[in-house]
């Protein structure tokens, strides 16, 4: 994937994405069967109408798995969401820190192009997203 890619995909990730419940479904629904598994996981909260219905809940937290970042989502506090980046070395977060979430969305967008450069399927699945 070349730059032009990387900002296409930065685009994507953002339009319409107000919560983590959109977010969650891009990254699972869209991204997830091509990336490996465990790389996305969501937190839910479920209250006991889900519970009796059979339904999964509402998307609380989405966490992006990669070698050297963990990308985290959530519900903000006072609505909205909350995204943290966090820097790991050989399995161990050595940083935390708070982010926008246009820089979390670039973030993501970075670690996805090279995981693509690397990956047929990740390469299609991105493609796929951005409409190609």
């Amino acid at each position: 994937m070349g730059e032009l890619d990387f900002h296409l995909l930065v685009a994507a990730l953002r339009t319409d994405r107000a919560d983590v419940e959109s977010y969650h479904r891009v990254l699972s629904e869209t991204l997830g069967d091509a990336l490996p598994a465990g790389m996305v996981e969501v937190s839910r909260r479920r209250t006991f109408a889900d519970r009796v219905a059979g339904r999964d809940g509402q998307a609380i937290a989405v966490r992006v798995t990669t070698p050297d970042r963990v990308l985290v989502l959530s519900a903000g506090e006072h609505g909205g969401v909350a995204a943290e980046i966090h820097q790991v070395v050989r399995g161990v977060v050595i940083s935390r820190k708070q982010a926008a979430v246009d820089d979390w969305l670039t973030a993501l967008a970075r670690e996805l192009t090279t995981l693509a450069e690397k990956d047929a399927r990740a390469r299609d699945a991105l493609s796929r997203l951005l409409g190609g």
